[in-house]
């Protein structure tokens, strides 16, 4: 299991330091290339997926089949709902931070006292993540 990620992760990573490299020299095509990267990088974390769910399951094949059919299907989607969970709370989080970071920032830079009203704001934003992790504790507590 191990072995399939150390494998993909150079085959992964070589293309999008390229990419971004190619990015980077040509700023009016820019957006078109981080597009492309960002797709060549879904598919091969999808292949890589795939490929670590595969082996898992050929090296679980040594168990007994009512042992690997039960514990699997169950452990497999609890930590998979935890992972989802956390990974999108912090991706809310981290974009509703950048937001209202960035209005708080700018309000404080004009009338300084309001910076106890805008870490309030701030602080909400950023428990989203601390929700997400939350379920995530849950869902792996079950699994």
């Amino acid at each position: 299991m191990i072995a399939s990620w150390l494998l993909g992760l150079p085959v992964i990573i070589v293309p999008a330091a390229v990419l971004a490299r190619l990015a980077a020299r040509r700023p009016q095509r820019g957006a078109v290339i981080l597009a492309v990267a960002g797709a060549l990088l879904m598919a091969g974390a999808t292949v890589l997926l795939v490929l670590t769910l595969s082996g898992g399951a050929a090296s679980a094949a040594t168990v007994s089949a009512t042992a690997t059919s039960v514990a699997s299907g169950s452990n497999t989607g609890a930590l998979i709902g935890a992972a989802i969970a956390v990974a999108g709370s912090t991706i809310g989080a981290g974009i509703a931070v950048a937001y209202t970071g960035a209005a708080a920032l700018a309000a404080m830079s004009e009338r300084p006292e309001l910076f106890g009203r805008a870490m309030v704001v701030v602080g909400l934003a950023e428990g989203i993540a601390i929700y997400g992790l939350i379920i995530g504790i849950i869902l792996v507590g079950k699994a």
